[in-house]
């Protein structure tokens, strides 16, 4: 989720976002209790796609989210240590970047 004070506040649902870092952190947080539902870790990837696909701000949404595989040093740092600390199938906690807060369900 982006938020005003975002590297650049505007996404292809919003062409100026105006959520606070502590909302688009509340709006994630909700979304991460939807995750938390799931069973299986099936049904944890397409909860997430599916959430992905309707409620991120990223261009990736249109991929469920995913944003290929990538190697150390292609993403923001704090981005990339949460990515590469997470095992196969694993959900992120809230990670904050310049870019926004996001949630990172690592699967490859």
């Amino acid at each position: 989720k982006k938020h005003k004070d975002s590297r650049r506040p505007s996404s292809w649902r919003l062409p100026k976002i105006t959520a606070t870092k502590e909302e688009s952190t509340e709006e994630l947080r909700q979304l991460m209790e939807i995750l938390s539902e799931s069973n299986s870790p099936e049904e944890l990837r397409a909860t997430f796609e599916e959430l992905a696909r309707t409620e991120s701000d990223c261009s990736s949404a249109k991929r469920g989210g995913d944003l290929g595989f990538f190697g150390r040093k292609k993403m923001q740092p704090p981005f990339e240590h949460a990515s590469f600390g997470l095992k196969i199938g694993e959900l992120s906690d809230i990670v904050e970047t310049s870019s926004g807060v996001h949630v990172i369900l690592r699967v490859g």
